[in-house]
């Protein structure tokens, strides 16, 4: 025997790290998710039994666990697991994107925000993450920070914006005060995230400043002229 062979059980992770979940086969996704073969058989060898036994996805979909226990090496606990993994599965493909509202106008979510966040002792930056429909996808807050401090980074919010699939985003900052009038640091850092925008084709929707009962949007203020 071989010294230092890799094991045939690690083969399928170590060729999902390399290439990638795509580029394995049913039998290697198969494997990882049996994780251990038998004392007849190695993961591989067993997840191909399952595969012939089930020749097609869609009957070992629709396999019962009375079924799946007659595979020789298939006990009840992975009986159990392979269901589960195919009913998360099927869950999975039905889910929806969730979503939070969609945006009609800046006025009125701003509305919504005065009242989050207008008694708020540091300035907080949320991002609201839209599809192509302005529907909010994704909401986070990125930074608070001290009193009239602001250093969030862009790449913080299109890293986000990448990650849930966001077409535009709009960005919301209170200031403590109460006064939401945008200082100049405020406007530099909505220009820098207009230009980063638009290198990578993700569109700022507006930049709204919080106040205690009033708001500032950038875009309404003629900014993206």
């Amino acid at each position: 025997m071989e010294k230092n062979k890799t094991p045939l059980s690690s083969l399928p992770r170590e060729r999902l790290l390399e290439y990638g979940v795509q580029a394995l086969s049913n039998q290697e996704l198969l494997a990882i998710l049996l994780r251990t073969g038998s004392k007849k058989y190695n993961v591989m060898e067993l997840s191909g039994l399952v595969l012939t036994t089930f020749p097609s996805l869609y009957e070992l979909k629709n396999a019962s666990l009375n079924e799946l226990q007659q595979i020789s090496g298939v006990g009840q606990i992975k009986a159990i697991e392979l269901q589960a993994m195919i009913e998360l599965g099927y869950r999975i493909h039905r889910s929806n994107q969730p979503k939070f509202g969609k945006v009609i106008t800046s006025f009125d979510l701003a509305q919504q925000l005065i009242d989050e966040m207008k008694d708020f002792s540091q300035e907080h930056l949320l991002c609201l993450y839209l599809n192509t429909k302005n529907e909010v996808i994704y909401r986070k807050t990125l930074f608070v920070g001290s009193v009239n401090q602001s250093v969030a980074h862009p790449r913080e919010i299109f890293r986000e914006a990448v990650r849930c699939s966001a077409a535009r985003i709009i960005c919301s900052h209170n200031h403590p005060s109460g006064d939401p009038t945008p200082s100049e640091n405020d406007r530099a850092f909505t220009r820098r995230l207009k230009q980063c925008g638009e290198m990578m084709g993700i569109e700022i929707l507006d930049h709204l400043v919080i106040g205690n009962a009033k708001y500032v949007s950038l875009r309404e203020e003629g900014f993206w002229d």
